[in-house]
């Protein structure tokens, strides 16, 4: 029987919080243990409850969802942060990425994807809105404030050919059997390369190399019509 993942669900607005506790009361694999109205509420209740995974708004008062982010994943490294955005695409969740989210999903989220979102998460991987992705690192991530604030990962000149093939095809949103099917290889030998991968950017997650390649130009934001 698998354990049953502690839900805390961070957000100022009490009809949102109650919103996706009543999504998550119907499944039998998780339990939602508290709900925080700002972020520095977040951060004591975190610590109280222990729970395996925050949902987290980005904009709230007292301490923000990134400012909340950065502290969690630095004082509970076991606890993974999936951030919310509007559907309009909220300018912070690229910072959120940074600070050690685990994702993001916009707010319109069906209880179903919420659902499986959390059992990635959980499960040490990130979750990114394929939707969102594009307007947001278009938007964002290459605006050049963010390119002053956050330089090139020290460890690009290191990475091999087939790192950096393995590098594109995660920023292009191919999970990994995905990728071992395009490159004909074995899902483990991608599992092997994306570690290596990661140890040489200096990059968490899939979400922070995502970002990554698009800061380097290894992959461009492909702007819509």
């Amino acid at each position: 029987m698998s354990a049953i993942v502690k839900v805390l669900i961070a957000d100022d607005q009490p009809l949102v919080r109650r919103g996706l506790a009543l999504m998550l009361a119907p499944e039998p694999g998780f339990q939602v243990v508290a709900e925080a109205g700002d972020g520095a509420e977040a951060v004591r209740l975190a610590h109280a409850y222990r729970p395996n995974v925050v949902i987290m708004d980005i904009r709230m008062p007292v301490l923000d969802g990134i400012a909340a982010t950065e502290r969690l994943t630095t004082e509970l490294p076991g606890c993974r942060v999936l951030a919310l955005s509007t559907f309009d695409m909220d300018e912070y969740v690229v910072d959120a990425l940074r600070a050690g989210a685990c994702g993001f999903l916009p707010k319109d989220i069906s209880p179903e994807d919420l659902v499986a979102a959390l059992h990635v998460v959980h499960e040490g991987e990130a979750i990114l809105a394929p939707r969102l992705l594009t307007r947001l690192i278009s938007t964002h991530v290459k605006a050049p404030a963010h390119r002053s604030r956050h330089p090139v990962p020290p460890g690009t000149e290191g990475l091999t050919p087939r790192e950096r093939e393995v590098w594109r095809l995660i920023a292009g949103g191919l999970d990994n059997t995905e990728i071992a099917d395009r490159l004909g290889v074995s899902a483990s030998t991608v599992k092997n390369h994306i570690t290596g991968l990661f140890a040489k950017l200096r990059v968490r997650d899939r979400a922070q190399a995502v970002i990554a390649a698009y800061e380097t130009g290894l992959v461009t934001a492909r702007r819509e019509a």
